[in-house]
């Protein structure tokens, strides 16, 4: 288990979620991860049980200094920075006529700008580092558009355009950059109703793949994106959904 030995990760909204499954994968296969997040208990804890191999640093993602003292930690605590998750994320559910200004732009700020701030924070010490990964969270709502989150789905569009700038001005210093765009995802932003059994699993009856999927899911893919295994990939979207994007089955019956 060590595909990210010598690997050093900085993983935003890593106190719980897929941020937190993707901080156990990174320290499973070697990697050493600053875990970073605004959710102070869930992420102490989250660092004790990940042990020495990772610590935590309270972290809000629209904060510029704030990213230069995450990114400080990372450095300080173990030597250098190789991979940048822009995992951190918020979403409001609303039809487009009664949101509010401030809402919109709440969640612009946290999803796209945070996300711009963290990959521009990282540039320097990742071309010291001789390059890295930069791994930006999308979603399935940036590929296609979903009534309800306007302002989701608008962020989660930018975070893929930006990607591929980023994409095309970093290369040249060995620094990758690519998204991934999770579909249904069994989390408190992805099932906040905490729905299980048939209850859960009939919403996804018609993908492919007719059920809801795991954070250790998506974990998997970012070890492979953070991990020089994905040495040649750079600019790309990596769709993980269960075959959602895919459209819809026509020789799926309901059940009677």
């Amino acid at each position: 288990m060590d595909r990210l030995d010598g690997k050093v990760a900085l993983i935003t909204g890593s106190a719980r979620g897929q941020g937190a499954a993707f901080a156990r994968s990174f320290v499973a296969e070697g990697a050493e991860v600053v875990l970073a997040d605004i959710m102070d208990d869930d992420g102490k804890l989250l660092a004790d049980e990940l042990g020495e191999s990772a610590v935590y640093q309270h972290h809000d993602v629209t904060d510029e200094q704030s990213w230069d003292e995450a990114v400080r930690t990372a450095v300080d605590s173990f030597g250098k920075l190789n991979v940048l998750v822009n995992n951190a994320g918020i979403l409001k559910w609303s039809p487009m006529h009664r949101v509010s200004l401030e809402d919109y732009m709440s969640v612009i700020t946290v999803n796209q700008v945070g996300c711009f701030l963290g990959m521009k924070a990282v540039i320097r010490p990742m071309r010291e580092a001789g390059g890295g990964s930069i791994i930006n969270q999308s979603s399935t709502s940036g590929l296609e558009g979903m009534a309800g989150v306007i302002s989701y789905s608008a962020s989660k569009f930018a975070v893929r355009g930006m990607t591929k700038t980023a994409a095309l001005e970093l290369g040249r210093f060995g620094i990758r950059v690519n998204a991934v765009c999770p579909g249904g995802i069994n989390t408190q932003m992805g099932n906040p109703f905490e729905q299980q059994g048939e209850e859960l699993q009939k919403n996804y009856e018609m993908n492919p793949i007719p059920r809801i999927g795991s954070p250790e899911e998506v974990a998997g893919l970012m070890v492979f994106l953070a991990s020089d295994e994905s040495s040649f990939c750079t600019g790309a979207d990596f769709v993980v959904d269960g075959g959602y994007t895919v459209g819809k089955n026509p020789m799926y019956q309901p059940k009677t």
